[in-house]
């Protein structure tokens, strides 16, 4: 079995910036991709960015030009820079894993970490 623990969420002033690590841990397994979603307190999951194991990124509107996705293959670890924060922001950010295991595909998601901005 493949978990995901993701870490870095806080309270923060609008403006300032964060910087989310999720990390994948088991045995006998790849990852073809890995990225973020969010999901604010009534409102549905949303993506936010997403990164294949290619490097291709993806990003919703929302955040582009503010957002970072990157990640370290070697340490199957995914990272979300966030930068110029806005209260819409304010959610529980969530890792998901393209999780392979031989030619069975699972895909995984973490707990989620939990992002404010507030003044």
């Amino acid at each position: 079995q493949v978990h995901l623990v993701e870490s870095g969420g806080d309270l923060v002033q609008p403006g300032g910036s964060l910087r989310l690590s999720c990390a994948a841990s088991g045995s006998d397994f790849s990852i073809s991709g890995m990225g973020w979603y969010r999901q604010a307190p009534g409102k549905q999951r949303e993506l936010v960015a997403t990164l294949t194991s290619g490097g291709s990124t993806k990003y919703a509107d929302s955040v582009k030009g503010r957002f970072t996705i990157s990640g370290d293959s070697a340490k199957n670890t995914v990272y979300l820079q966030m930068n110029s924060l806005k209260p819409e922001d304010t959610a529980v950010y969530l890792c998901l894993a393209d999780v392979w295991r031989g030619f069975r595909y699972y895909p995984t998601w973490g707990e989620g970490t939990q992002v404010t901005v507030s003044s």
